[in-house]
């Protein structure tokens, strides 16, 4: 036993020993014989440096630059490699100061010793110029190229969006992000970011003892090339843009102008705006701090985001419901009954096409009474959810109350009340239609987004159906198109209906008794409908508008928040003017358009635009 034991433990010294002898020789063939190691051994790294792709440029309809790139460049650190660094003199170099050199150091290792590290970013072209031949110096720093988003015109800073350094969740939800990246943070740039931002490329290059690159490694044999983000090509009209944020430029509110015919939304405004280029570069998050602040709201686009309840302009979509389900007829009349709720002066509405001219609310109030309690059983509360049920169901089908699926982020649904929220809030069989009439005239607990009474003057302009609203046309080289942007949405109800609706709309412009006659431009054939919805501050003006009343080409929804009038005062107007650049290419009324881009809601139009009791809603 004891010498076959000897025999086994002298067999596993000879291994390790052949083993060691083994490996000994091989070092010394690498490092006496083999000319490659000799050449690697005068190299102290390879170094792999990340290749960023050009982000994708944007464009407007009519192919004008509204995104682009622009060349800057970030200081890297391997907190590892740093080593007999003049700190003084790199400083004084690169522009900093000791505690930043400190401060930026202690987050590099903190991050990683060995792995690259942001520690300055977004270096310009000028700056670089500085130190470029200086770099040498600083062993363990290196330059990397990178790209800086730069926006052509102060504009659609609701709809480019900005693009942000990543974060922590960025970095674990996505493997293609490493730290000092930049993602998209809203708009288009959030939306597209994954055709926007392209794929990296890698290059490989050899670095001496110097901190010298001094080529690439093995002729680029083990590089990848960038490939470039998609262009977008944006269904944004940049000069009606341009002029929809100039004309709002004093008031809080927002305008969303699109094509009917194809859902493209051509403008798209939330006021107060603000210069795209605040958030980029090393000033980004100052602006951005300043911005958040801002009571006014600057970075929320109450065009998606905002929930307002719609006032007036809300009765098109009643009447069409009614008529529908035979609630009326277009010949049913209704008298001005102001002891049910209050309306403005005028004669009674003797058919749905006056009623919609004139804007009557006890007409409404009636209609929507028809609609409600036309249920199969005497009890009023079964009654009305019955009716409420089927309301709420054509209230989905002109896209209230949900989400419209456009092409941008943080969109918001509206409100259109269910039997089920009534019973949380009143008890179940505790309401009917004498609790929630408001409903009728576009109040109550009804709320819509900005973007849907768009889509509702869409729907109007089209007899009957819409196209889901969007913002990009196509996207890269082979002019991609997204299906879900084509496709019809119908609202089931009977064309002749629309057309009454139509000739409504077309009368509160043109005809005697027409609430908004200010939103009337020569030569075109303007429909639209005023809205004054109630607040507890001052009301806020309310206009939905197509043109012309055949063959639309634009729809637009202005809403102007506390304005001292009502939706023929302020909204209406500049409806009006929108249409005419859209349309005519440059506004002819220059004393309106003067009026409207000077003045705002708290100051008091001249005596000719006044309007007499602003606080009832049409």
């Amino acid at each position: 036993m004891s010498k076959q034991y000897s025999d086994r433990n002298l067999g596993v010294k000879i291994l390790f020993i052949s083993v060691g002898v083994i490996f000994v020789v091989r070092l010394l063939v690498l490092q006496i014989f083999s000319s490659e190691y000799r050449e690697l051994a005068d190299m102290q790294a390879l170094r792999h440096r990340t290749q960023y792709p050009a982000r994708g440029l944007v464009y407007d309809r009519n192919g004008k630059l509204l995104v682009y790139n622009e060349i800057v460049y970030d200081l890297m650190v391997i907190p590892r490699m740093v080593a007999g660094l003049d700190t003084a003199y790199f400083c004084q170099q690169v522009g900093i100061s000791r505690e930043d050199f400190i401060a930026q150091m202690d987050k590099a290792k903190k991050y990683s010793h060995y792995a690259p590290s942001l520690f300055m970013k977004q270096v310009t072209k000028a700056e670089y110029a500085r130190w470029q031949n200086q770099l040498y110096r600083f062993k363990g720093f290196y330059v990397q190229q990178r790209t800086l988003r730069i926006y052509e015109k102060p504009i659609a800073a609701h709809v480019l969006g900005y693009v942000g350094e990543v974060n922590d969740n960025d970095l674990q939800r996505d493997s293609y992000y490493q730290r000092g990246d930049y993602i998209g943070r809203s708009g288009l740039e959030k939306s597209y970011e994954e055709l926007l931002r392209g794929r990296k490329g890698v290059k490989v290059m050899q670095v001496d003892v110097h901190n010298r690159e001094i080529g690439s490694y093995q002729d680029g044999k083990f590089d990848s090339l960038p490939v470039e983000g998609s262009n977008l090509y944006t269904t944004l009209d940049a000069d009606l843009q341009e002029y929809a944020e100039k004309i709002m430029a004093n008031k809080r509110g927002c305008v969303v102008a699109i094509e009917p015919a194809t859902g493209e939304v051509l403008a798209l405004v939330s006021a107060p705006a603000y210069d795209p280029n605040l958030l980029v570069g090393n000033a980004r998050g100052a602006n951005y701090k300043k911005l958040s602040n801002d009571i006014a709201k600057p970075l929320f686009n109450r065009a998606l985001q905002a929930q307002y309840p719609p006032g007036s302009i809300f009765k098109v979509a009643q009447a069409m419901t009614a008529l529908n389900i035979g609630a009326v007829t277009p010949s049913t009349g209704f008298p001005c009954d102001k002891s049910v709720i209050g309306c403005h002066n005028h004669p009674a509405a003797r058919s749905v096409q006056e009623a919609i001219k004139m804007s009557c609310n006890p007409y409404f109030y009636f209609t929507y009474k028809r609609v409600i309690q036309q249920g199969h059983e005497k009890n009023i509360y079964k009654d009305s959810q019955y009716g409420l049920t089927m309301w709420r169901d054509y209230m989905l089908r002109f896209g209230f109350g949900q989400r419209l699926d456009i092409d941008l982020p943080n969109v918001s649904s509206g409100m259109i009340p269910d039997t089920a929220y009534y019973n949380r809030w009143y008890g179940k069989d505790r309401w009917a239609f004498s609790t929630i009439y408001s409903n009728s005239i576009g109040q109550g607990e009804v709320l819509v987004v900005p973007l849907q009474m768009a889509n509702l003057a869409c729907i109007v302009a089209n007899r009957g159906y819409y196209i889901t609203p969007h913002l990009v046309r196509f996207h890269g080289p082979d002019s991609t198109r997204n299906d879900a942007f084509c496709q019809r949405h119908e609202t089931g109800i009977r064309k002749d209906y629309f057309d009454i609706a139509v000739h409504g709309m077309y009368d509160v412009v043109h005809a005697p008794g027409g609430t908004g006659h200010r939103a009337d431009v020569p030569g075109i054939d303007v429909c639209g409908k005023t809205g004054t919805a109630e607040n507890k501050g001052a009301d806020h003006s309310v206009f939905v508008s197509f043109a012309p009343m055949d063959n639309p080409r634009i729809a637009v929804a202005v809403y102007v928040e506390n304005a001292a009038g009502g939706g023929g005062t302020w909204a209406a107007p500049i409806s009006g003017l929108l249409i005419e650049k859209y349309l005519k290419g440059e506004v002819q009324r220059k004393d309106v358009e003067r009026q409207y881009m000077e003045a705002a809601p708290c100051q008091k139009l001249p005596l000719a635009h006044k309007v007499k009791n602003k606080k009832k809603r049409r």
